[in-house]
């Protein structure tokens, strides 16, 4: 079974080198499973939407909204190659602010956004608001305003199922993957862990890769990505015990207060009627993990 496992991981990996620069997983097995696991979620659209006190909201009334989003991260941003149709929790969240907004699926025009590009894309005006896994902190608060936050992530850890890795303090003497010059990756490193190695990798599905086949005995990043390999990954199990804090919000112009205030709105209205553990469900809890409890919206 480990076999098997590790040589379907081994040609999936293969599959997303070879198409790397687009973006993209085409040609991996799990294609058309990611596809067809898409979450069949729908929203109201509120035709009486009026932001007309923000430029943003304004200039795009009675046209298409802009949304950036990431378009390699499985149920969380995912764009499918083969059809362009996008799925995952962060996806979800964002068509629930655009029903919110007035706008239905056949008037949100998507946008993969790459992660250093995310204040250039809003302050330019390429995307009129962003959703993927984009942590709100301070420093970037003075580039760019921030909806939210929909959801607290955490850095967890990824592991087999038979791994004996029970807690974040059971990684001691072990080795461990995590992407080159991310924010995990530096934690990891800190000697309070006492980690054997920090393997450093260009992108978490080489560290999956490696897990599987051994190299490592963890993958460590925020959790909500984690959980998408392990809802693509029957082996593979998160440990549900965040060691870090990351409120992930929706990014937006900065100094566009109104369309702010509408966003926030709408996250509250979607966590209030449901629809938020409902895509939570259809997506990152195929990991096994239940829905957390939504936070607390920050109106600062």
């Amino acid at each position: 079974m480990k076999l098997r496992r590790t040589a379907a991981a081994a040609a999936v990996v293969l599959a997303m080198a070879v198409t790397a620069t687009a973006c993209g997983k085409e040609g991996s097995p799990d294609d058309d499973k990611q596809d067809k696991d898409a979450p069949k979620l729908s929203y109201e659209v509120n035709t009486a939407a009026d932001v007309k006190d923000s430029p943003v909201w304004s200039k795009v009334k009675g046209k298409k909204i802009k949304i950036g989003t990431k378009a390699d991260q499985p149920n969380l941003g995912y764009e499918d190659p083969s059809t362009g149709k996008r799925s995952g929790f962060d996806v979800e969240i964002a068509r629930m602010i655009a029903a919110e907004l007035g706008f239905d699926e056949q008037h949100i025009e998507w946008k993969t956004v790459p992660t250093e590009a995310r204040e250039t894309q809003l302050s330019s005006g390429g995307v009129d608001f962003y959703v993927g896994t984009y942590t709100i902190n301070d420093e970037r608060k003075k580039q760019v305003d921030f909806g939210g936050p929909y959801y607290l992530a955490g850095q967890d850890l990824l592991v087999d199922k038979d791994s004996d890795i029970k807690t974040p303090e059971d990684i001691k003497g072990k080795k461990v993957c995590s992407v080159t010059g991310s924010t995990p990756l530096k934690r990891i490193k800190e000697k309070k862990y006492g980690v054997a190695k920090a393997k450093a990798q260009q992108g978490y599905q080489l560290c999956v890769q490696d897990l599987n086949n051994g190299q490592v005995d963890a993958v460590t990043t925020d959790d909500t990505i984690l959980k998408g390999y392990a809802a693509q990954n029957d082996g593979l199990r998160v440990l549900g015990k965040p060691f870090s804090e990351e409120p992930y919000g929706v990014g937006l112009k900065k100094g566009d207060k109104a369309l702010r205030d509408a966003i926030n709105d709408a996250i509250e209205t979607h966590q209030k009627n449901g629809n938020w553990k409902k895509a939570y469900d259809a997506t990152l809890g195929k990991s096994g993990i239940p829905a957390p409890t939504p936070p607390k919206v920050d109106r600062y």
